[in-house]
């Protein structure tokens, strides 16, 4: 029987064409894939990079100096006594959620307590703290915040507020010329350590360097 197709041309015209779309569609899902996991790749990277930095950085800042308080006479301090306040273009944090290590030559306290008291009230509690403060469970020593300056009443410790921070210290131990570090571990930012020395001669009030 005689073919009704004398030439076959445009077939594999149309042939080609096809597989050509074939091969740019193939393409084109292809580069959409690598583009994404491009984008995916750098936006985790932009992640890690401000975690890190806001992990190595720390919104709070020592205003003025450290304070060592004890009684007269005494042959060991009570309590020490410093302002904070967050850095230039920090943010808020929560200082009620920090956690206050202390270490000397001969206590170390990982966990110092943290008390809602304010005021006189606090300031007697960290004296009695003091006198049992050995690093024990029970005798951990405590901390809070003595007083709040231009600040509301929350422990949220926001741009232009200061809180005036007392944390308990072994009276038993920092005895003069006794190096010891207090450490202030933010939720979110970099351990503050506070490296400071008993002066030769302990008075009421105290300025530690």
């Amino acid at each position: 029987m005689r073919s009704l197709f004398q030439h076959d041309d445009a077939f594999t015209g149309l042939e080609a064409a096809i597989v050509l779309i074939a091969f740019i569609v193939v393409a084109a899902v292809f580069s959409y894939v690598v583009l994404g996991a491009g984008f995916f790749t750098t936006q985790k990277s932009q992640e890690v990079v401000h975690t890190g930095v806001q992990q190595a950085s720390s919104s709070m800042e020592i205003i003025g100096n450290v304070y060592g308080l004890a009684t007269s006479p005494a042959t060991g301090l009570q309590y020490v006594k410093f302002t904070v306040g967050n850095t230039a273009g920090g943010t808020g944090l929560d200082v009620s959620k920090m956690v206050v290590t202390y270490t000397d030559e001969q206590t170390r306290s990982p966990d110092v307590l943290y008390s809602t008291e304010t005021g006189d009230t606090l300031i007697t509690a960290l004296k009695a703290a003091a006198a049992t403060m050995d690093g024990t469970a029970g005798n951990m020593g405590e901390w809070g915040i003595i007083e709040k300056i231009n600040a509301n009443d929350d422990t949220l410790l926001e741009p232009g507020e200061q809180f005036v921070i007392g944390v308990s210290v072994p009276t038993a131990t920092t005895t003069v010329n006794t190096p010891f570090t207090v450490n202030l571990q933010p939720s979110v930012g970099a351990v503050f350590a506070l490296k400071k020395t008993v002066p030769p001669a302990i008075n009421p009030v105290n300025i530690l360097y």
